[in-house]
């Protein structure tokens, strides 16, 4: 059988990594664009492992970009983000991923698409699959985005050069707005469930709150002992399908999709160890999270999830509110598996609540180039 070849960069960002296409060389008919990524991914595949394609068994690495001209004067390129499932035959376009965002500005440089001369860039990217603007900020040496640098993240190894992403306006990008029914918290009844407290909050990505006291957990259990719960993990996924019809996304549970909206277990500064064995200490965070990603316990925390729990945080009156720490920080202190990360988030309160920007920073880097190969 011979093998078609397509130009790709393979890259971390963040958490995560993932396959980076120009559009000019994928197909821009989506069935055909899914058959080739599932492709590229190796998906499915009922082992879990993926390895027949490029992706690594879990959502994080299960990932493709792609990049193409900006269809907005305000920006410099267009970036669509796929998520594709592991064991299925599905690749969800309905959310962004905040990892990979990171990498977006650092591939525009390095291929060309947008000129920056050393010193600090600014890349001005329009996110297609939420409709929103990011700008990223890093610095750039020789024509080319500098890897090297002291600036550490929670889940990575090593130290990279510094990036800043601005995501602006963040509220409603998979809905119509940041509090998708109009509240800060509710009850929301859940089919084999019951009555279950809940904040449903959409900023840079869509996801339901609740509480992990309310489900018998303390909040801060490993990745592997969530998913060995296969009570606990239908349970949570009962209430992401309840609020994924709250929130609009399907008019039935079975039909709403499996990237948005995550769903989360929430509560307060609990000490921990992180999957690297080091300790974090309740006085190192403001929030504890443990997040749920395509069906997996995430080993990190989603970045747009984070960055949504850091704006839930700023709603007084949500559950986020009522769980973190009270501080004068600019920052949220996210606490997950993986570590802490820190959400710069501003929210305004006029005749409804406004995420004005959500902030963040990550470390990127160009792993492969040159093309991957698809049956």
């Amino acid at each position: 059988m011979t093998q078609r070849c397509i130009p790709a960069v393979f890259m971390r960002g963040g958490s995560s990594k993932g396959v980076f296409l120009h559009a000019r060389d994928v197909p821009k008919e989506r069935a055909a664009l899914d058959a080739l990524l599932l492709a590229v991914i190796g998906s499915p595949d009922p082992n879990g492992r993926q390895l027949d394609g490029m992706g690594g068994g879990i959502s994080s690495l299960s990932k493709g970009v792609i990049i193409g001209p900006a269809t907005r004067a305000d920006c410099d390129v267009d970036y669509t983000f796929a998520q594709v499932a592991v064991d299925k035959p599905v690749v969800d376009w309905g959310a962004n991923c905040g990892n990979l965002s990171s990498a977006v500005g650092p591939f525009a440089v390095d291929e060309g698409l947008v000129k920056a001369g050393d010193g600090e860039a600014l890349v001005r990217i329009h996110q297609v699959n939420t409709r929103k603007v990011i700008h990223a900020r890093f610095p750039v040496a020789g024509g080319r985005a500098r890897v090297d640098g002291d600036f550490a993240i929670a889940g990575v190894a090593g130290t990279g050069a510094r990036i800043r992403l601005d995501f602006l306006e963040p509220g409603g990008s998979a809905t119509q707005d940041l509090l998708p029914t109009g509240r800060a918290i509710e009850t929301l009844t859940v089919d084999g469930v019951g009555p279950v407290t809940v904040s449903m909050v959409d900023a840079a990505n869509a996801a339901v709150f609740v509480a992990a006291r309310d489900l018998g957990l303390i909040g801060a259990e490993s990745p592997e002992a969530i998913e060995a719960n296969s009570e606990m993990m239908a349970k949570l996924d009962r209430i992401r399908r309840a609020a994924g019809v709250a929130m609009g996304f399907a008019a039935r549970p079975d039909k709403v999709g499996l990237a948005n909206p995550k769903v989360a277990m929430l509560a307060p500064p609990t000490p921990f160890t992180a999957l690297d064995g080091t300790p974090v200490a309740a006085e190192a965070q403001d929030i504890t999270v443990r997040m749920i990603s395509m069906e997996r316990a995430h080993r990190a925390v989603p970045l747009t999830g984070a960055m949504c729990l850091g704006v839930a945080a700023r709603i007084h009156g949500s559950l986020a509110h009522e769980l973190a720490r009270k501080s004068q920080s600019d920052e949220v202190r996210v606490a997950n598996p993986s570590g802490v990360v820190a959400v710069g988030a501003e929210v305004e309160k006029g005749e409804r609540w406004e995420a004005r920007s959500a902030v963040v920073y990550r470390t990127a880097r160009r792993l492969m180039q040159g093309e991957v190969l698809v049956r």
